[in-house]
């Protein structure tokens, strides 16, 4: 099902952003993070999102595009349950290159990066959650989904899904979410790649 991005709850709102029935176009607030504790000692909580109510078992998928250009610039989908325990995972800028990131919290958080393809100034990024199991796929065209992660995740009544963005090095990332959707969880096989 389609989702009209006015009807989203922030957590956050840039001071800049522009939401209608089809698309979010957002510019980030300077020094905007989320993460909790792990190798740096410091917790973050001041990113970005957009967030939708949906029960267990969905998959949610956003398009994303902006000019990535500077030390972890990101942009992708969040799933929430609270300040703990919440995912993050899409673009991100690290090393001087673009890579697919995923960071998943419960307490501290983890992170890990994969490059499946360079070309991510516009992509896909699709999360299934169902049953205490993570899966997060990205697309170039919305076709091709390469598998990035399969993690578990708290089981919870009610998660906030949607589309996420921080920059903690600067301010003025602009970033343009469409083509969202939340349905029930997919049923295709692991290794199912569309």
């Amino acid at each position: 099902m389609s989702i009209n991005f006015n009807n989203g709850k922030w957590l956050n709102a840039p001071v800049n952003a522009s939401e209608d029935e089809t698309s979010l176009t957002i510019t980030t607030d300077a020094k905007t993070d989320f993460w909790r504790e792990t190798h740096y000692g410091f917790t973050r909580d001041t990113g970005h999102f957009l967030g939708f109510s949906s029960a267990d078992g969905f998959t949610a998928t956003i398009r994303i595009q902006g000019e990535f250009r500077t030390l972890y610039d990101q942009a992708g989908l969040m799933v929430r349950i609270d300040e703990k325990r919440w995912v993050k995972t899409g673009v991100e800028f690290t090393d001087g290159e673009l890579f697919l990131s995923t960071v998943i919290t419960d307490g501290k958080s983890d992170w890990s990066v994969s490059q499946p393809f360079k070309e991510l100034e516009d992509f896909y990024i699709r999360i299934t959650l169902a049953k205490g199991a993570m899966r997060i796929q990205a697309s170039r065209d919305g076709s091709f989904w390469p598998l990035l992660r399969l993690a578990p995740f708290p089981i919870a009544d009610r998660y906030e899904v949607g589309p996420t963005a921080c920059t903690p090095e600067r301010s003025g990332l602009t970033v343009r979410f469409s083509e969202f959707e939340i349905g029930p969880a997919t049923t295709k096989d692991l290794h199912d790649l569309t």
